[in-house]
């Protein structure tokens, strides 16, 4: 009878709960290990984490596990961007001028619970939590952990190990530490930090503001966004300069800045927040930057996957559904060359890498465009444009927006690629004054289409040039 593999998942977070569930459905006994406490039974810390916009990529994951059904109670749809203006003013952005296509709301803490109890109903799976990974053999497939109860220390051997141990990874500081192959590591942080604050619920457990919408306090340096609870409140996250500027968290250290600065940048928000000095203080403020390294594996041994691969800024809302697209690739390599753990990783790798890259700089590139495009007037005109092509051509015309986040179909790089021309050839069409009231819709989008192929041709043409 052939031995049953063992893997060891490192993290037991989102990606690490998702990706044990999967190998074991794939008939593999698993150990995973996280060095937090079980979040079922005691309260993680508050403030460390941006709610999660779950969309498409995600769902693919967690339909290849066939939890579609399981995660839609804890969903709140989000139609799209209501843009809050300095003066009280509001508008909504949708997402899409498809009726269909909507990004939601989840909670991170609601997301993993339900994850950690798939598994704890699936046969091969055994959880260790409080467990620190002080160490990975790289070679051997063999890890050391403490015991953050006990301070025990103990070795586990595995026949694979598995990061899913997020942007501090320790697997992916081991292959770091190695000196038997070359290992490439980058990390880029922006001058923003993070920090999490709240709306509550109303008296009656309702909602303060619009409960299908992301809002967006857009305000050219800085920016704040809300994402609404099942509970009535809402999570908010202010952006922020660490240092720079006039107003930064370096400069917000007592009650009358902090209140001065609401006033003036979010009038409308700080009526809606009772508990903001308290929260300002309490709460971590965090930093936001991007993590690029390769290779991903080594030996047939280890792999890393989700923000221990790739770490992005949350501003596409797509590194939880990254990473849950990161099993579904390596499920379809695996596939590909079953029982060459080699093989499946070099796969993995060789079609997933471009596309995370993909997705980090899309990341960057929207931060930019949350916190001061959405308020500009060309930026406006253009989506309003874009909806109406979405709902009057809804096969023909796809957004870079939608291209990202709703065509699971499409890579992240491909639509990286087609996104940026797009924006390109429809910005500059506007300025231009080559669409104008007097065209039909069809006429302005067969104009937007045909600057989108000629400046996609002469793009392949410069990159064909390029490799030569």
């Amino acid at each position: 009878m052939k031995k049953q593999e063992h893997i060891l998942i490192i993290g037991a977070g989102l990606c690490g709960s998702l990706l044990a569930l999967r190998m074991a459905q794939r008939g593999y006994k698993i150990s995973l290990m996280e060095k937090r406490p079980d979040l079922r039974k005691e309260s993680v810390d508050s403030g460390r984490s941006i709610n999660l916009a779950f969309s498409n990529r995600g769902m693919k994951g967690l339909r290849l596990a066939g939890l579609e059904n399981k995660v839609a109670p804890l969903c709140i749809p989000m139609k799209g961007r209501l843009i809050h203006s300095e003066n009280g003013g509001q508008f909504m952005s949708p997402y899409s001028g498809r009726d269909r296509e909507h990004i939601n709301s989840i909670s991170r803490e609601d997301l993993n619970i339900m994850l950690l109890d798939e598994c704890d109903k699936m046969r091969g799976i055994t959880m260790y939590f409080n467990q620190k990974c002080t160490d990975v053999a790289i070679e051997t497939a063999t890890a050391s952990f403490q015991d953050y109860l006990t301070g025990e220390i103990k070795v586990y051997e595995a026949d694979v190990i598995m990061g899913a141990d997020g942007v501090g990874s320790s697997l992916r500081k081991s292959m770091l530490d190695d000196r038997k192959f070359l290992f490439s590591y980058g990390q880029d942080f922006l001058t923003h930090g993070y920090k999490e604050l709240s709306f509550p619920p109303d008296k009656n457990g309702g909602y303060l503001t619009e409960k299908n919408a992301l809002h967006i306090w857009p305000r050219g340096k800085d920016m704040m966004i809300a994402l609404p609870n099942l509970d009535g409140s809402f999570t908010v996250t202010l952006f922020l300069s660490w240092e720079e500027g006039t107003y930064s968290f370096k400069t917000l250290d007592n009650k009358k800045a902090i209140l001065d600065y609401f006033q003036k940048e979010f009038p409308d928000a700080l009526p809606l927040m009772p508990n903001l000095i308290e929260e300002f203080n309490d709460n971590p403020t965090s930093p936001l930057g991007t993590i690029k390294c390769s290779p991903w594996h080594a030996y047939g041994k280890v792999l890393l996957l989700g923000d221990a691969a790739h770490g992005i800024v949350p501003f596409y809302g797509q590194g939880m559904n990254a990473a849950f697209e990161d099993i579904v690739v390596l499920d379809k390599a695996m596939n590909k060359f079953p029982g060459d753990w080699n093989a499946a990783f070099r796969a993995f790798q060789a079609e997933r890498k471009e596309d995370t890259d993909a997705i980090a700089d899309l990341a960057v590139d929207n931060f930019h465009e949350m916190k001061a495009h959405t308020a500009s007037a060309i930026f406006q005109e253009k989506r309003k444009l874009e909806i109406a092509f979405e709902k009057e051509f809804p096969n023909e015309y796809f957004s870079k927006y939608a291209l990202v986040t709703f065509r699971e179909d499409l890579r992240y790089s491909e639509a990286m690629r087609r996104g940026r021309v797009q924006d390109k050839a429809i910005l500059n069409l506007i300025y231009d004054k080559k669409i104008t009231k007097g065209q039909s819709l069809r006429q302005q989008l067969d104009l937007v289409m045909a600057e989108t192929r000629k400046m996609l041709h002469d793009d392949a043409v410069v990159r064909g040039m390029e490799t030569e």
